[in-house]
């Protein structure tokens, strides 16, 4: 029986691997026509996302007359977006190895309250509060994979009890009260901008660093035989994302803070930034990161080839909770500056009331920790704090909204 010359003489049952496709059945690719245009599928599969957003920001922009894509609101829409998107990443391994997650957004507040407490409460240092923070989370996230993986329960209703559970413990340890920030540094991280000059240098790091890769995916696709992007193809992909890079430092770089001050890019965006790119080497170019896509891909296919599914997924998890409590460090940071204090007061019978008048804060009603108030209104709540106070005890007998208007009355 005569053979193909890409085919091995064989004495067994052929297999995938007997066959070597010939270099011209490699560059079968199959594309979408839109119009007149011929488009990759897979390219047009990626990049539909992206094209809707910005239509969505092309809208906006045109709606609001021209400020959603100010530099001054484009700015602090990378500040705020850097959040979901370092939570993105680890969600992402999570989704890949076939998991899901639900109690990511009350890990994130055990976590970040954790470390604030330390710093807050404690006095602690930067670095242990970080650290205490990020032990929480690995803990929890390595006590819900390890329910997963060994215990063989669901992560849906692993995470679903973590999304009550955790937020619980850390409204239950807090208190409800507000936790002041007063190590510098920790502002830092969620409020701060990097100088322009820095933006501009690293800009140009990231372009010189898309070329060469991209040369150097040319230089490899045709030292295997395969074809390899022409000159105006590669200058394309070159210029493009370079043209987005400088776009985007130039937009950052042109918010003034005040008449003559440039903001420069939000320290956030550079931690988002460096936890993506680390996601992305850690699941395209690893051994780990092809475990977790043959995990999700086909479970039984990854175990019977001798993969360790269960401690994978707990890897995964604890990646998660680690990206989680990332996260949380960097929003606590950027909204303690802007969140109004509301401390607990005491009420002689006992109750807790909400007020708007900085007091004390109060541990078992004893001494208060600090204190904030002025010596010409220090009087007054001392006699709170011994009941004698009649504006107080009206208060509480009828109610906060009864005697302001009152007492607007009185006067």
């Amino acid at each position: 029986m005569s053979q193909q010359p890409n085919e091995t003489a064989v004495e067994r049952p052929p297999v995938t691997a007997d066959v070597t496709p010939s270099p011209a059945d490699a560059e079968v690719v199959r594309q979408t026509r839109v119009g007149s245009f011929k488009i990759p599928t897979d390219a047009l599969r990626a990049y539909t996302m992206l094209f809707a957003l910005v239509v969505i920001w092309l809208v906006f922009h045109y709606a609001t007359g021209g400020i959603f894509l100010s530099p001054r609101n484009f700015s602090n829409l990378m500040r705020q977006a850097s959040v979901t998107g370092v939570l993105a990443v680890g969600m992402l391994m999570v989704i890949v190895a076939g998991q899901i997650d639900l109690s990511v957004g009350s890990l994130v507040g055990l976590a970040g309250g954790a470390a604030a407490i330390m710093q807050g409460w404690y006095g602690w240092g930067l670095a242990p509060s970080l650290a205490a923070g990020i032990v929480v989370g690995v803990c929890i996230g390595a006590l819900q994979g390890a329910l997963t993986a060994y215990l063989n329960i669901p992560a849906f209703i692993v995470t679903l009890g973590g999304l009550l559970a955790w937020r619980g413990v850390i409204l239950g340890w807090s208190k409800g009260e507000t936790i002041p920030i007063g190590i510098p540094a920790f502002k830092m991280i969620g409020q701060d901008y990097v100088a322009p000059i820095v933006g501009w240098a690293l800009a140009a790091v990231a372009v010189a660093a898309l070329a060469w890769l991209q040369l150097r995916r040319n230089r490899a696709r045709r030292r295997y035989g395969l074809g390899a992007s022409g000159a105006a193809a590669t200058a394309l992909r070159i210029v493009i994302p370079a043209a987005v890079i400088l776009w985007f430092v130039w937009m950052m770089n042109s918010y003034e803070i005040t008449p003559g001050r440039f903001a420069g890019i939000p320290i956030p965006v550079f931690i988002l930034l460096a936890v993506a790119l680390t996601g992305a080497f850690l699941t395209q170019n690893t051994t780990f990161g092809r475990y977790l896509y043959a995990i999700g891909g086909n479970p039984d296919a990854a175990r019977l080839s001798g993969i360790s599914l269960r401690k994978h997924i707990l890897a995964v998890f604890c990646l998660s909770a680690g990206g989680e409590r990332l996260a949380r460090r960097r929003s606590a940071a950027r909204t303690r500056r802007h969140r109004r204090v509301r401390h607990r007061r005491h009420v002689p019978d006992g109750r807790a009331r909400h007020g708007l008048r900085r007091a004390p804060r109060r541990v078992d009603y004893g001494e208060p920790r600090q204190r904030n108030v002025s010596e010409e209104r220090a009087p007054l709540h001392a006699a709170d704090r011994q009941g004698r106070d009649p504006r107080r005890r009206r208060r509480a007998r009828h109610g906060w909204a009864a005697a302001r208007v009152r007492e607007a009355t009185e006067s």
